[in-house]
């Protein structure tokens, strides 16, 4: 690390103290550990144009991943023994050897919190920057009082769609036994017209297609105009239909079908077979892996949000899906959870570094909370809202640095702590949009897209 890492401008305002404090991090050599004088003279970025969000369904644990804890307990600190990054000072854990080569264009939130050990209702805070009511509720619907927009939605307001939705989720959206979906993954009080689009497949399926970029099987082109010109001329007879509730979500649907199946470029976003079988490989044959090199093919075609879940599989055991680590964690952990996740996610961020995209693509790694500090007796660790991690890297966040940290067990935030709503407001800002962008709701309400802190010190 050396002092022209900072960006800082020559300039009479900086005073002695701000210089010796640079220059004694830059001796240390260590983890670029956050600075408010640093912060704030940082040279300004230019906006994002994309961000893509991992989302790790299930809560990933913190101590297996981010936040090593070498010195406690057995019990504590698992199986694994954290490995050097590309950071001095800055270990993880050894499950991600390949993203540990990475981290010098990656950010580090140690202190994220939500004291809420629900999956859904700590998930609804993590997706839409507004606590759940009640918190600590497991199974909650969608719906008010829990309609706040998702983030996707958002940008989704905020950004023109072009062809192609300007906010895609994949593979699946996010639901807890019995396929109880989690409230705060659609526009809500935004309206229908914001909800970001659910693309349901499999992109490592054999001969993978969406479905919707096509026209119903047998039907020529010349027969699915004259469909919209009669859907165009009933609109025009029958207005009153516009305004009626369960017809609202049709008509969005419906336009957007038939944009994505006239635009030409929507099904060539979606071609996994424009890649080479090297490129494939490489972010993995997986379902997610899959899903994460879609991603980049979307934002690469204009998209300004693609969401990742990394989603329950049909082997999943009962009890335990995907990060919901319960029994077994270091088992599921070692196969197949972070060898899927390390070598599709350290993909994506060579991927987008080779091709200059890295800068304006901004990755979010996350997920609903962490997992305890304490393996249970059944070789697991439980959900565990208090603290846990998150990670950035690009769309102008600065890599190598390290904010807030856990206490000595992992177990609650020593300092820098954020809550989701922060995440959020930094989102929104390094895309271009101030967190106190207005939304207006259906009864012409006006609130902030977001009340978080920009958190500055990663930025």
């Amino acid at each position: 690390m050396s002092l022209s890492d900072f960006s800082l401008p020559f300039s009479d305002d900086l005073s002695r103290r701000e210089w010796l404090r640079v220059g004694s991090l830059a001796a240390a050599g260590g983890v670029a550990m956050t600075s408010p004088a640093i912060a704030r003279v940082d040279m300004p970025r230019r906006p994002a144009k994309s961000c893509i969000v991992l989302f790790l369904l299930g809560g990933p644990p913190q101590h297996e991943t981010w936040d090593p804890k070498p010195h406690t307990p057995a019990e504590i600190r698992g199986e694994f023994s954290p490995i050097s990054s590309a950071t001095p000072g800055l270990q993880v854990g050894e499950l991600m050897p390949l993203t540990a080569r990475l981290t010098e264009h990656i950010a580090v939130l140690r202190a994220m919190s939500t004291m809420d050990n629900a999956h859904s209702s700590s998930g609804y805070w993590m997706l839409t920057g507004r606590p759940h009511a009640p918190m600590n509720s497991e199974n909650a619907p969608p719906g008010a009082p829990n309609d706040w927009p998702s983030l996707a939605a958002v940008m989704r307001k905020l950004c023109p769609d072009n062809g192609l939705p300007s906010s895609i989720r994949l593979p699946d959206e996010i639901w807890n036994d019995g396929r109880l979906v989690w409230p705060g993954q659609d526009a809500g009080w935004l309206g229908r017209g914001a909800d970001p689009w659910l693309v349901k497949c499999d992109p490592a399926g054999q001969n993978f297609e969406v479905a919707d970029l096509a026209p119903p099987a047998g039907m020529p082109r010349l027969r699915l105009d004259r469909r919209q010109q009669l859907g165009a001329q009933l609109d025009g007879q029958l207005p009153w239909l516009q305004t009626q509730s369960s017809t609202s979500r049709w008509n969005v649907a419906t336009r957007q079908a038939v944009d994505l199946v006239s635009a030409a470029h929507a099904k060539s976003a979606f071609d996994l077979n424009g890649e080479s079988s090297t490129t494939r490989d490489r972010y993995g044959r997986s379902t997610f892996g899959q899903s994460v090199l879609l991603a980049r093919r979307l934002v690469e075609s204009g998209v300004s949000f693609v969401q990742v879940n990394y989603t329950r599989r049909p082997d999943d055991p009962a009890g335990s899906p995907v990060w919901d680590t319960h029994a077994k964690n270091a088992e599921r952990l070692k196969t197949p959870l972070m060898p899927t996740m390390d070598q599709a996610y350290s993909a994506l961020l060579e991927d987008l570094l080779q091709r200059g995209l890295l800068d304006e693509t901004l990755v979010v790694w996350m997920g609903e909370f962490g997992r305890s500090p304490r393996i249970n007796p059944q070789a697991g660790r439980d959900h565990w809202g208090s603290v846990f991690s998150v990670a950035l890297a690009g769309g102008g966040v600065r890599g190598g640095v390290v904010h807030g940290a856990s206490d000595a067990t992992g177990a609650f935030p020593a300092s820098g702590r954020v809550q989701p709503q922060d995440l959020t407001a930094t989102i929104l800002h390094r895309l271009g949009h101030s967190p106190d962008t207005p939304l207006t709701n259906a009864l012409g309400r006006v609130q902030a897209a977001s009340d978080g802190r920009v958190i500055e010190e990663i930025l």
